[in-house]
């Protein structure tokens, strides 16, 4: 009477080489992992840095786009989170900075 079946022999000699196995597994995976960091997760990091430092530069006299559409000039900055955009004639609304989606075109900086 046989207590060992083939197959469980046969696993067992190959069990040395099982670290082989894993590690031609999980390279694979890494390299996925470092290929998604360069092609997504980096350039998005670097254009949401460059997104807060152009609302944190926003100035008097810019023309600047919302993220609801409407173009205006800067005609005052209220304080560090909020400007004031002329979006028509006599016609001026408080925006958060952080509303500002692009500026068009930069104004001369103020001469002192």
């Amino acid at each position: 009477m046989n207590f060992i079946s083939p197959a469980y022999a046969q696993a067992a000699a190959a069990a040395p080489g099982g670290q082989m196995d894993l590690i031609t597994s999980v390279v694979p995976l890494l390299a996925v992992v470092v290929i998604m960091y360069f092609l997504v997760l980096r350039p998005q990091q670097q254009r949401a840095k460059e997104s807060q430092n152009m609302q944190k530069n926003v100035r008097r006299g810019d023309v600047v786009t919302t993220s609801g559409g409407l173009i205006g000039k800067v005609t005052k900055t209220v304080d560090d989170s909020e400007v004031e955009v002329e979006i028509a004639a006599n016609t001026r609304v408080r925006l958060l900075r952080s509303g500002i989606a692009d500026v068009r075109s930069k104004s001369e900086p103020v001469k002192d």
